[in-house]
């Protein structure tokens, strides 16, 4: 039988979904959501859900609310799990009661996951309490839509009747609403708040009166999405902000890696107030061979002395294929296992091997360093991208080994749309191929107007081959010592 969940998706900082919300995400059948449910919610649906955008900003309806709750209606038909997904809770201003109406008349089974409502999280995230003891001890939820001379608000009371006044989506009105307010009794230099993208990297905040907001948020361009909160209690922000204090906060940073490994840079980053925007410049293929030649030498595994990984992906692709052969890390016995960087070694304990060499220095010439005079007349296995830097089998051969390169992966280029590079503050590389992709999709030029960050000097050397000098190189080559870069370069 099917049955539809209403629920809310928070405020806008996507890590604000709750764990019920998270979990019907991920088995839905199909998703319908709101312009103001962050995309990054969606990365959490499984690979065949059907997602539909039903989005309404300000002056325009990509579906007016009857039709979307008719669409649920017909959607009940056809899947078993349908996700209605609404920015903040379906409960506050999100005409979820609308939508569970007419499924109720239709003796469709529903039920309401509430989300975190925006009219408490984003003051929370500008330091505004809506409550505190000795300011405000009540406050109150308004609709900023309601202006016309029908509305059911009544402006003689609410105006003084709550110690804390918070309209949602009433930026446009904001004119109207803080005359209403002073007509009706409330002190015209009362503090106030307006918040813009609350909750995100992109928060704005302005803190005014209600009778400056109108102009000042003429003057400051403050926009929608955004909540206005009048009271005592925005005269605390001074003490207790903390989101917009983070050490990156306001920087907007792209993100080229592939769209798996993305998400732990963007993770890092924005943990540090950091605007991600993620532009995947690679993903990872099956090599050209499919596989033959990784897959050739898992059936002589026994015969190698040494085995190199270079990468996290060598790891994950190399111990797929040995998956599907019905084997596991007890065939590589007899290897001794060398990992370039710490991430490799980590991903290969993943699969319970401990790395026997891992240079400190993550890159192949360190790595040569430490086996030069334990190769000679040894047999070698480098499984790794099918295109990559040829210095390791070279200088392993002259000094005595026996090496077998094969291809356990191939990145090719995961640009599709066009780029926009506007009012990007940073943008990262995490290897050659995201350098290469990049600039093959925007030009050098447009590069070289932004500031750039490499994960390591091989990286670097790259970009310096297109003309271009990196800002950043990380000193350790690791995600952890490109984020630690990037904070020093910033904030030093």
């Amino acid at each position: 039988m099917s049955k539809v969940f209403l629920i809310g998706a928070g405020p806008g900082d996507f890590e604000l979904l709750t764990i019920k919300a998270k979990n019907l995400i991920e088995c839905a059948d199909v998703i319908v959501y709101d312009r103001l449910a962050d995309e990054k919610i969606l990365n959490f649906a499984n690979q065949n859900s059907k997602k539909i955008y039903v989005g309404k900003s300000p002056n325009h309806h990509t579906m007016n609310q009857e039709k979307i709750s008719q669409l649920l209606v017909d959607l009940s038909k056809q899947y078993e799990i349908i996700v209605r997904l609404k920015g903040g809770d379906p409960f506050v201003f999100g005409r979820g009661g609308e939508e569970a109406l007419l499924l109720s008349e239709n003796n469709i089974p529903f039920e309401i996951v509430p989300g975190i409502t925006s009219a408490i999280a984003v003051p929370a995230y500008a330091g505004i309490p809506v409550t505190h003891r000795g300011i405000a001890t009540s406050f109150a939820v308004i609709t900023g839509h309601e202006m016309s001379e029908k509305s059911s608000l009544r402006w003689d009371k609410l105006a003084t009747a709550a110690d804390t006044l918070i309209f949602l989506m009433g930026v446009a009105n904001i004119s109207e609403i803080t005359q209403k307010l002073i007509d009706n009794g409330i002190f015209q230099k009362t503090p106030a708040a307006v918040i813009q993208n609350g909750t995100k990297p992109a928060q704005k905040i302005l803190i005014t009166t209600v009778e400056n907001a109108a102009a000042d948020v003429l003057r400051e361009k403050i926009s929608s999405p955004a909540i206005f909160i009048v009271g005592n209690v925005v005269n605390l922000r001074n003490n207790l902000k903390w989101f917009d204090s983070k050490p990156l906060f306001g920087k907007k940073i792209l993100i080229t890696r592939s769209r798996s490994q993305a998400s732990k840079l963007a993770e890092k980053l924005f943990e540090n107030g950091v605007d991600c925007v993620e532009i995947p410049a690679i993903k990872i293929v099956a090599p050209s061979d499919n596989f033959s030649a990784v897959d050739n030498s898992i059936d002589k595994i026994s015969s190698y002395d040494f085995i190199i990984f270079t990468s996290t992906n060598g790891v994950e692709k190399f111990f797929e294929r040995l998956k599907i052969k019905n084997l596991d890390s007890r065939s590589l016995f007899n290897a001794k296992i060398a990992a370039i960087g710490s991430s490799t070694a980590e991903e290969l304990s993943k699969h319970g091997i401990c790395a026997d060499f891992i240079p400190k220095e993550f890159k192949a010439e360190a790595l040569i360093e430490i086996l030069k005079n334990k190769v000679e007349n040894k047999k070698i296995l480098i499984p790794r991208a099918e295109e990559a830097r040829e210095i390791l089998p070279q200088e392993l051969k002259k000094f005595g080994a026996d090496v077998d390169v094969v291809s356990a992966y191939k990145t090719v280029s995961a640009i599709e749309n066009k780029i926009n590079l506007e009012n990007i503050d940073l943008i990262t590389f995490t290897s050659s191929s995201t350098v290469k992709n990049l600039i093959n999709a925007v030009g050098t030029e447009s590069v070289k107007k932004i500031k750039t960050a490499a994960i390591g000097p091989i990286t670097a050397a790259t970009l310096k081959n297109f003309g271009i000098e990196a800002d950043i190189i990380a000193n350790e080559y690791t995600i952890n010592g490109l984020v630690e870069a990037i904070l020093n370069y910033f904030i030093a």
